[in-house]
């Protein structure tokens, strides 16, 4: 098998210094948007995963298992679920068991702001850090009952579109008309925890004017425990109307809502993939086609016309390749966990392996199909029309 030297190419890309700088450019482009894509869709998902607990299961009420914030159960259950079933785990004596409530509101920066930012407010007791092992106090205190006191999450002040010192420890949001007192701030990375604000229990039941829980999670021990003790309990107490769930199971309802969002995400990545890839096939007819003496000649001499297409795709997979390598490095530096906000809350671009590999892969397929196309044309000549054109 006869090809054209490597090298030959290679000099060729230095020939048109625009059209090398217009192709790398291009390629650029289209996989930093093929990355971006692929870094929504990882973040978003990852972090969905990531926040519900093993191990974990949560009660709520009948008909809500979608949706914890519309849920509804007696403030009983915490302590008639600790009494019925065996082997929830316990730290230092203490059943690790957590009566929450979930209340979407609008948080104000200051009394007279207008609308404010709708932030996922939690309602918690400390069996909350035992039941939520991704969450830490990573400064200040717990908010003490009574006292309208907060703490927010690491990516709180993202959610609300301020900087870290505007939720600092003895700032002040307001909530229902109220202001209420930063204490403390905590984390949880990777998990939708950290764009939320958490209260005391009681508290936030009288701003949400409820006394009732939205939910109770639990923490069970393998060894003594399974998921089918919780949710025996559940459907043997009718009057209570709860059903049980999988805190993965719950958090993963929830990526599966969110899945038409991804789709959308790499439907727009891949029309404009596919935008660049016409606009890059100008590029290449133009390229070739000023060339058509000189692939005359290359057949002239003995050259077979595999041998040439396989030269020119090698051009235009290195010009490809050169702006994927391009975009990886600028997507990790500019699109590598960026904060994006959604509804319940915020998560990180996340960039690893898997997108890159994505990203290197389209710009490797568009250096190849890019070039395919042109160079099935301008071959297609006779040698002897070829050799005639200027």
């Amino acid at each position: 098998m006869r090809l054209l030297p490597w090298d030959y190419a290679v000099r060729n890309l230095a020939r048109s210094p625009v059209r090398l700088g217009l192709s790398v450019a291009g390629a650029t482009l289209v996989v930093l948007l093929v990355i971006a894509a692929g870094a929504f869709v990882r973040g978003m998902g990852r972090t969905l995963t990531v926040t519900g607990g093993q191990g974990n299961v949560m009660l709520l009420g009948a008909g809500s298992e979608e949706s914890v914030e519309r849920s509804e159960i007696s403030p009983t259950v915490p302590g008639l679920v600790g009494g019925s079933v065996a082997g929830i785990k316990t730290v230092g004596g203490v059943p690790m068991i957590s009566p929450e409530v979930y209340f979407m509101a609008p948080v104000r920066l200051a009394r007279d702001d207008a609308g404010g930012t709708a932030v996922s407010l939690r309602g918690v007791t400390p069996a909350a850090f035992l039941v939520h092992a991704q969450a830490r106090l990573a400064s200040g205190r717990l908010p003490a009952p009574g006292r309208d006191e907060l703490l927010v999450g690491a990516l709180a002040a993202a959610k609300l579109g301020v900087s870290d010192d505007r939720v600092a420890a003895g700032q002040s949001l307001w909530i229902d008309h109220r202001a209420w007192q930063i204490v403390g701030r905590f984390e949880a990375p990777g998990t939708v925890m950290e764009a939320e604000i958490w209260a005391a229990l009681t508290d936030l039941q009288i701003a949400a004017r409820r006394d009732n829980l939205s939910c109770v999670v639990l923490t069970l021990d393998p060894r003594e425990a399974e998921f089918d003790d919780v949710d025996l309990f559940a459907r043997r107490r009718l009057d209570l109307e709860l059903v049980a769930l999988r805190e993965d199971a719950y958090y993963a309802k929830l990526l599966a809502f969110y899945r038409p969002i991804q789709a959308m995400a790499w439907a727009t990545a891949i029309l404009i993939a596919t935008g660049g890839l016409f606009g890059g096939l100008n590029t290449m007819y133009a390229a070739f086609a000023s060339r058509v003496r000189e692939l005359g000649a290359l057949q002239a001499i003995g050259y077979p016309r595999y041998a040439i297409v396989a030269s020119l795709v090698q051009e235009s997979v290195l010009a490809s390749t050169a702006g994927a390598l391009i975009a990886a490095g600028l997507s990790l530096w500019l699109i590598d966990g960026v904060n994006v906000r959604f509804s319940i809350g915020v998560f990180a671009l996340s960039i690893d392996t898997t997108v890159l590999a994505l990203g290197l892969a389209a710009g490797l397929l568009l250096g190849i199909v890019g070039a395919l196309p042109p160079a099935w044309r301008c071959l297609r000549l006779p040698i002897t029309e070829a050799l005639k054109a200027t």
